[in-house]
């Protein structure tokens, strides 16, 4: 009985069927592997892997994609199944809400008049808009997240200017991302930025569940003078398919509800790390 033969995929050149035993199948199986061991993959992961083309990478995504093994993201994929690990805003703004007023408290705290902010599209920074909005406190604001913009536009007074960074408006997160976003971020320059993650995976990095949302927080972080973590112990045990920044990007964190053994392990990437309590909600107890 003849062996049943795989073709080879007429587009390649020869140098890139040469890099996985000439057979675009195993390596779309080894790239599937790698999906269901770490849940994403980029292009450029499996560029440097395989040593292909990003038109082959992108194309075998597609494949993936195609077979149900994979869904698109802008620049890699992830499981198909991971839509459903990301909540909608209007679900996370009515969780840990205690967490997340003490944060919100805190953080007010560290603002200085007239300083320009970035606030990205977290339900935590959310409450922050709410404590500027009490507080009164004169700012400019840039900001990605709708209800922030619909928050200060209605409520904030003349002392706060708004920015809105537009984009494309994603409507579970009630959000603007893409390419609009992420060049808005990048044209201004800002003192601080608040920023919340779904996760930080072993203390060193950040992670969320979009890719998207993860490129406007890349961009943000980098364009501001002193970004502020705010997360409370939760988003130790939880994980984003996304790695955003590593921690050490990061100036200050400040964590509600974790241990000071907790505290010392985020401060080994050079963090700042301020435990917020209830007794005194901008407490500070730095560490590494």
């Amino acid at each position: 009985m003849s062996q049943p033969t795989i073709q080879s995929d007429p587009s390649q050149s020869a140098e890139e069927s040469a890099a996985f035993g000439a057979i675009p199948e195993d390596r779309r199986r080894s790239i599937a592997d790698q999906l269901l061991a770490t849940g994403a993959v980029t292009v450029s992961q499996v560029e440097s892997r395989f040593g292909v083309s990003a038109m082959t990478a992108r194309r075998d995504l597609g494949e993936l994609e195609r077979r149900g093994l994979a869904r698109r993201t802008h620049g890699g994929a992830v499981l198909p199944n991971a839509a459903g690990h990301e909540d909608s805003f209007d679900r996370r703004v009515n969780v840990a809400t205690g967490a997340k007023r003490l944060l919100a408290r805190a953080a007010i705290e560290l603002l200085n008049p007239h300083e320009s902010v970035f606030l990205d599209s977290s339900s935590t920074t959310y409450f922050l808009a709410r404590e500027i909005v009490a507080t009164g406190i004169a700012a400019t604001i840039l900001t990605n997240s709708l209800p922030i913009m619909t928050l200060l536009a209605s409520e904030a007074g003349p002392n706060v200017e708004l920015i809105g960074v537009g984009g494309t408006l994603r409507t579970l997160t009630r959000s603007f991302v893409g390419a609009g976003a992420t060049q808005t971020v990048n044209e201004h320059y800002a003192d601080r930025l608040f920023l919340s993650v779904k996760g930080v995976v072993d203390g060193d990095t950040l992670t969320d569940a979009d890719s998207l949302e993860a490129d406007v927080k890349r961009s943000m972080i980098a364009h501001a003078r002193e970004p502020v973590l705010l997360i409370d112990g939760s988003k130790l045990t939880e994980r984003g398919l996304i790695a955003i920044a590593p921690m050490s990007q990061i100036a200050i964190t400040l964590a509600a509800d974790i241990s000071p053994d907790q505290a010392r392990a985020l401060g080994r990437s050079g963090t700042t790390v301020r435990i917020v309590r209830t007794a005194d909600a901008a407490a500070a107890a730095p560490h590494g």
